[in-house]
């Protein structure tokens, strides 16, 4: 399988839980505005979206979409249980957590990387953001992952997201439990391998 990337995007999801999975991979970078790879191939002509991540898998055929990419991923290898198995409530909310992240916390960071969005519009996105990193910071309290006693592909984009945080200078001392929950992240092997892959550690 192949990884199509770009360091710190969020891409870094399924670079996670390809190495939490213990699968076997390639990277290639993703140059999102030439649309190039590192190896100098047409992006778009790989991945009509544009966008990372995308998954070449053994056939040959491409998976997109980050939720559905790491879903793919745990279902691979279900012993490593980076997701519950079918029909348990566990992977629903899983699933759940994971189109929250998706939805209102990533897309909630979309216009302050956007050079686009207007001045004015900028401290109303870190507002709304804040609302959600309180929810998140309130749900960490009890925790050691998002699951509870059990990392999962939820905990792989939910860190991947709140690493933009703390890079676009949000006021982040207010939310503990979150901190506490970064070391503990960062800390697990396949994710410290992960970064220091990317050049990101």
């Amino acid at each position: 399988m192949k990884l199509f990337y770009k360091p710190g995007a969020c891409s870094l999801s399924p670079h996670i839980a390809l190495r939490e999975a213990g699968l076997d991979f390639t990277m290639e970078k993703v140059d999102l505005a030439a649309k190039t790879t590192e190896h100098g191939a047409d992006y778009l002509a790989i991945n009509p979206k544009g966008q990372v991540p995308a998954i070449q898998l053994e056939d040959g055929s491409l998976l997109t979409e980050g939720v559905a990419i790491v879903q793919f991923i745990a279902d691979k290898v279900s012993d490593r249980q980076l997701l519950a198995p079918a029909g348990s409530m566990t992977r629903y909310h899983t699933l759940e957590w994971l189109n929250y992240i998706a939805t209102e916390l990533h897309k909630g960071f979309t216009p302050l990387f956007r050079p686009d969005t207007p001045e004015e519009f900028k401290p109303i996105a870190r507002k709304a953001l804040e609302k959600k990193l309180q929810y998140i910071d309130d749900e960490l309290a009890d925790k050691q992952w998002l699951l509870g006693l059990r990392f999962t592909v939820a905990d792989a984009y939910l860190f991947t997201v709140l690493r933009w945080a703390y890079a676009i200078k949000l006021d982040m001392s207010a939310f503990s439990n979150i901190a506490s929950y970064m070391e503990r992240v960062k800390a697990r092997p396949g994710v410290a391998a992960a970064l220091a892959a990317e050049g990101i550690a």
